[in-house]
């Protein structure tokens, strides 16, 4: 028997769209699954949160996972969490209280009791359903969520591969495998890349390593990823307006400005540095060699010697579900873009009961899709197309 409704992706999006799904929209337990390749929901946001020992959210108090805006607040005063658990003008709110509040959503409303675990291989129309193909077998649902994102599409410089295929300690924050424990106390340790990853990083490794943040540019501050305009009417009334996908893929690209940090996090690092508790050089790594157990970094300007190079170099920009969602756009003819993304209509179905979200809406939602503030748009979208 088919399922009502199936999400892709037991992240972020896929997490918060289930919880619109049952609280908004008064979908049955019993119709909906979540099928996700890890041991537990958010469990890869949980990983690369933690990698980088992040402390505060760089969202807002009223961008969470529950339908209600407000359900962190009233969570946060039921629990009588102290204030220092909101952060800043923006009252970002701590990663504890956001991870204790996710979980809290996920034990009320048992969302592990409706998540399989297993990885999507294949995507095809059966019928007047979805045929989804898993590791782990076949589900069939009336409505498929892609709920994907690109958190498996790391981004590794030439030099960072040739490095790493000799065996020499070099990671990416955000790779599975990566554990912290490998940077021993006292060792030197060059952290590459100049965004809010890097800046958390960089602070939490300096607590036991010598660390130095070779940033391409200075510290860039802004309080988001994109313009605040973005997550309302001011800027989304001129993206909507643009008919032409090439063009509102430029204005999602001018939109975002990468490699930025919110200035209470440019604060924190720049006085680690005046106080020598880290070292901050502004250059480009050109060339790595390792040898005797070091690496020697050279850089545009000068050179690094280090134990272990830490990559916080973000994500590729690729659609997200390769290679299987190839096949689906070949087979059922889904159209895209020139970017390679879903061309979709203003309630996200990319195909008769074929939604998107997350990074896979971008052409709709705009520059903020991929973040939790994406997630609530796509849970508004849902929620009016469903009711």
């Amino acid at each position: 028997m088919a399922l009502d409704w199936l999400i892709i992706g037991g992240g972020i999006h896929g997490v918060h769209l289930a919880l619109v799904l049952r609280e908004r929209c008064g979908v049955a337990a019993e119709r909906i699954r979540i099928v996700d390749p890890h041991d537990r929901l958010l469990a890869r946001w949980e990983a690369c949160t933690a990698a980088c020992g992040m402390q505060y959210l760089r969202s807002t108090m009223v961008h969470h996972l529950a339908p209600d805006p407000y359900d962190l607040l009233r969570f946060a005063q039921r629990s009588n969490a102290e204030p220092h658990h909101f952060h800043g003008r923006y009252q970002r709110p701590s990663l504890a209280i956001f991870n204790a509040h996710s979980q809290t959503l996920i034990e009320q409303h048992r969302l592990a009791d409706i998540t399989l675990r297993g990885r999507v291989c294949g995507l095809r129309r059966h019928a007047n359903d979805w045929q989804v193909e898993t590791d782990h077998g076949t589900l069939v649902a009336h409505n498929v969520i892609l709920a994907l994102s690109i958190g498996e599409q790391l981004r590794w410089p030439a030099w960072a591969h040739t490095a790493r295929a000799t065996g020499a300690p070099i990671y990416h924050l955000y790779e599975p495998s990566f554990d912290r424990r490998c940077i021993t106390p006292g060792s030197t340790v060059a952290i590459i890349g100049g965004g809010i990853s890097a800046g958390h990083a960089a602070l939490t490794f300096s607590q036991t390593a010598n660390v130095t943040l070779v940033m391409r540019r200075p510290i860039q501050i802004a309080p988001f990823d994109s313009p605040p305009g973005w997550m309302g009417p001011k800027e989304l009334r001129r993206f909507h307006a643009e008919p032409d996908p090439s063009r509102r893929r430029a204005m999602i690209a001018g939109a975002r400005l990468p490699g930025t940090m919110p200035v209470e996090l440019a604060q924190a690092v720049t006085s680690a540095a005046q106080q020598q508790r880290l070292r901050i050089m502004i250059d480009e790594v050109s060339a790595v060699i390792y040898r005797d157990g070091a690496f020697t970094l050279s850089l545009n300007q000068q050179s690094l010697t280090v134990d272990t190079i830490i990559l916080a170099t973000g994500f590729l920009p690729q659609r997200p579900g390769q290679p299987w969602l190839d096949e689906t756009i070949a087979t059922v003819g889904l159209p895209i873009a020139a970017c390679g993304y879903p061309i979709v209509g203003p309630d996200l179905q990319w195909a008769p009961g074929l939604y998107v979200t997350g990074p896979l809406a971008e052409l709709e939602i705009g520059p903020v899709a991929r973040n939790i503030i994406g997630a609530r748009h796509a849970g508004e979208r849902l929620a009016r197309g469903v009711r």
